[in-house]
């Protein structure tokens, strides 16, 4: 069974190592970058690439502007590995596409958990592989989203957040709810994360959009 892919980007050798040390002992083949544009470049040409760590202070390309470029081609998960963590800059990565934020120093045990639990989840395993409602399927094993008939490419956090959506059809759900499920049990973000992620996701559904109800002063809603 071929190993699981990780691209770990970093300036710092001694970081790439730690964290690449960590994912190897868990069973995971791992590569490495020091910069944005290597990163790029890497991912460009490995399509087996299944998740990428990324940190955004770096030099030639930083960590936004690699996230943008690879955005163009792929919904990939991304980890962003950060010495800050404000919500102006969560906000921005997010905003990007960026579906984990991990703020310096960190746990590499922690860390591992959550790309364990974002891979879990990537595969489809568990419930129903197919979701359809209000002009959207959502097939959950092969990771795709049709909104009548048409193609609906999405990030893997607006995947995630769709599914539990769905997977909730008619249950009115709070923000902090959705934090708990959708960004997983360690998540201490702000919940105007996932007004963001509603925004773009709304979006990007176009008039399918309109199955997710606001209910103001709490959340959202899937349906009627």
């Amino acid at each position: 069974m071929d190993k699981t892919t990780i691209l770990v980007v970093d300036d710092e050798e001694r970081m790439r190592r730690l964290v690449g040390d960590f994912l190897t002992k868990k069973g995971y083949s791992v590569m490495e970058a020091a910069d944005g544009e290597q990163a790029v470049d890497l991912f460009l040409n490995n399509s087996d690439i299944a998740l990428i760590i990324l940190d955004v202070m770096m030099p030639k390309m930083d960590g936004y502007s690699a996230v943008r470029e690879i955005r163009q081609y792929s919904s990939v998960p991304i980890i962003m590995l950060t010495a800050k963590s404000t919500e102006r800059d969560e906000l921005q990565g997010f905003e990007l596409g960026v579906d984990e934020y991990v703020t310096k120093p960190f746990s590499p045990k922690i860390l591992v958990a959550r790309v364990e639990a974002i891979l879990r989840r990537t595969t489809g395993e568990g419930g129903m592989d197919v979701l359809e409602e209000g002009g959207i399927r959502v097939d959950k094993a092969a990771h795709t989203v049709l909104v009548e008939g048409q193609n609906i490419d999405l990030s893997f956090k607006e995947f995630e957040l769709l599914t539990f959506f769905m997977e909730n059809k008619g249950i009115a759900l709070s923000r902090e709810k959705i934090l708990n499920h959708v960004w997983n049990y360690d998540y201490f973000g702000d919940a105007r994360t996932v007004d963001t992620h509603v925004k773009k996701l709304r979006s990007k559904l176009g008039s399918a959009g309109d199955n997710i109800k606001t209910i103001w002063g709490m959340g959202y809603k899937f349906g009627q």
